[in-house]
């Protein structure tokens, strides 16, 4: 009889082939492998336009639990969305291709929902290697303004290391502002989805454990747009995110929402 897989690994992808190159899938392959619980990964790509999906599907011949989706361009919160629900796992982690939190970080997620925890998240701190002067002072105002508007409790809510219980994500990831307006998108749209994902998750009643977890930018990808530039737009839409939010939940609309 087949085991109930314990654990889905969501890792989106759009244009990733740098860190593909670099072999972070084998990497979290042998991790994985040591581990005692049932897993699968899922590679949840968004339409990469250069040749990631290439690479993986020549990587995982030999990579045994490892699956591609290859899905039409949406943004990331669309390449989670579609891992999620093709996800078996009772547990779901969300970790980025370029694997700038490394997989053996799981180590420090996994005993709270051992105990129950139906959402953990790690948290990067301000000393993160390899981030450059403006991003460090950027995520500090990002912090402060997001905490003075909405969840104070939480120091860190952009890193894309997350671990939740697969049908907490069923049920919330639908009711995000990012498919209830059906938003088009162009280029690797990231915005702070997480911000009101982690919001509903707490209106909801559950507790968020947040963990703190290694991180160093080690991102190599180039077509995916980069720099200060990117950067900038990037804070002006999750600045912009933050106030929908906020005077979504002041006017009710994220109320019974169970």
């Amino acid at each position: 009889m087949k085991k109930e897989i314990f654990l889905s690994i969501i890792i989106p992808c759009y244009n990733e082939e740098e860190n593909i190159k670099k072999g972070v899938l084998k990497n979290v392959y042998k991790y994985l492998s040591e581990r005692k619980y049932p897993w699968e990964v899922i590679i949840s790509d968004d339409g990469s336009t250069d040749n990631s999906r290439q690479l993986i599907k020549e990587e995982i011949k030999i990579l045994r639990n490892i699956y591609l989706l290859e899905n039409s361009h949406g943004g990331k919160p669309s390449a989670l969305w579609h891992g999620i629900k093709n996800a078996k796992g009772k547990y779901v982690l969300f970790t980025d291709m370029d694997q700038s939190t490394p997989i053996g970080e799981l180590s420090k997620l996994i005993p709270f929902v051992r105990k129950g925890s139906a959402a953990v998240i790690g948290s990067r701190g301000l000393a993160r290697k390899n981030f450059p002067f403006y991003r460090r002072l950027g995520a500090i105002v990002f912090i402060t303004f997001r905490k003075i508007l909405i969840l104070p409790e939480i120091n860190d809510t952009q890193c894309g290391f997350k671990l939740f219980k697969r049908d907490i994500l069923l049920e919330i990831f639908p009711k995000l502002e990012f498919f209830r307006k059906n938003e088009k998108v162009k280029g690797w749209k990231v915005t702070s989805w997480d911000v009101e994902f982690l919001h509903l998750v707490s209106k909801m009643g559950f507790n968020i454990d947040e963990i703190p977890v290694v991180w160093e930018d080690t991102d190599e990808s180039t077509s995916k747009g980069g720099g200060l530039s990117r950067y900038i737009k990037e804070s002006k839409e999750m600045f912009l995110q933050i106030l929908r939010v906020k005077m979504n939940d002041l006017r009710g609309e994220y109320n019974n929402k169970q």
